[in-house]
């Protein structure tokens, strides 16, 4: 059994790393299109659309692992079947579940490989492809509003007009609050670098003070600003949730529960990195009752297009899921494990039909 077990597993990997290398060709073509639209608008040239494009690879192995494992292991399985070495294997006295088994422990090892790529990996090249990109086409950071971007900490409220790929900040407004939340003063910098320790410098400052009975106003050519802000936290909105670290979306929100901020879109991500991995695994097992239809049925086109229907739906899926939890207030790991819960029941109850013939 471990060498039946040992030959399924290569069989399987060899088709899995098959059609992760064509999904990510395929990818990569797609984004060198789309960043060409930028080249002679900006200072972007061919080399570093390609520096890009390859920096953004294992964003797009993170995505596409699952759906590559499913296509994969759906693909080397029907090939067995159609060899008729699926049916010996069978007859030799292998169980679907003792099949199952030996794509489990393939599929443990692809999920710690896919959460080392996702954990470590992915965040960094991420975060590089994008500074890279805003650098080369002197774009600024996406904001959250067109206002800016929008803090709270304790009793201010910081509006960031714009974010430059150093995280420089421009057009900053700070505004301060008493305890009866009676606006004191409107601080305005043009421009904000940080030094260190939560310390920033703010430059071209004026300082508005409301008093009981007047209003002045403060000139200053320079102000030091300590703030929970910190470029690890501003490296948030280059980052999309799905692609941060464990301990990057973790010190997020808990930076967004102590301003008593909403952190909803960050928890849901957060449990999506723990659960995403067990995910890759899931879809190999339920590859196994659909390779297993009859040939007669379909060849193996028809088993690769179901498995690219499957892949789409569970990526569909836990998107729509994740989009729906926020609107609905659902316990953010409610919304992460539904579909990977979903899609385990259902490749269960497939199994156990499949044993029962």
């Amino acid at each position: 059994m471990r060498v039946l077990r040992r030959y399924i597993g290569r069989q399987v990997l060899f088709s899995i790393l098959l059609v992760l290398a064509a999904l990510l060709m395929l990818f990569s073509f797609f984004d060198l299109i789309y960043e060409l639209r930028d080249i002679g608008e900006s200072r972007l040239n061919l080399a570093t659309a390609l520096i890009f494009v390859v920096l953004s690879l294992p964003g797009r192995l993170y995505e596409v692992f699952p759906v590559a494992v499913l296509i994969g292991t759906l693909f080397a399985l029907a090939l067995l079947v159609l060899n008729s070495e699926y049916a010996v294997m069978r007859t030799s006295g292998a169980s679907i579940l003792s099949i199952s088994f030996g794509l489990v422990q393939v599929g443990v090892g692809l999920a710690i490989v896919m959460f080392v790529i996702g954990e470590f990996v992915t965040p960094l090249t991420e975060e590089a492809a994008q500074r890279m990109r805003l650098k080369e086409t002197s774009q600024v950071v996406a904001s959250s509003f067109r206002s800016g971007v929008w803090v709270k900490e304790n009793d201010r409220f910081v509006n960031v007009g714009r974010i430059l790929h150093d995280a420089t900040l421009q057009e900053v407004r700070i505004y301060q609050f008493d305890d009866d939340y009676r606006l004191q003063t409107i601080s305005y910098a043009r421009r904000g670098t940080y030094v260190h320790d939560n310390l920033w410098r703010l430059e071209g400052v004026t300082l508005t003070h409301f008093e009981p009975d007047r209003t002045s106003v403060e000139q200053l050519d320079a102000q030091e600003w300590r703030s929970v802000l910190t470029p690890r936290i501003l490296s948030v909105l280059l980052v999309p949730p799905e692609k941060m670290s464990l301990a990057t979306l973790f010190s997020y929100v808990q930076h967004l529960r102590a301003n008593k901020q909403e952190s909803g879109r960050y928890e849901i991500a957060l449990w999506n990195k723990l659960i995403y991995p067990v995910a890759v695994i899931v879809m190999m097992v339920l590859a196994l009752p659909f390779a297993y239809l009859n040939v007669r049925e379909g060849g193996v086109s028809t088993k690769i297009f179901a498995g690219i229907m499957l892949g789409l739906g569970f990526h569909v899926l836990t998107r729509l899921m994740g989009h729906i939890g926020q609107l609905a207030a659902w316990p953010p790991l409610l919304a992460a494990v539904a579909p990977t819960v979903l899609f385990f029941a259902l490749a269960v109850w497939m199994i156990r039909r499949l044993e029962r013939r």
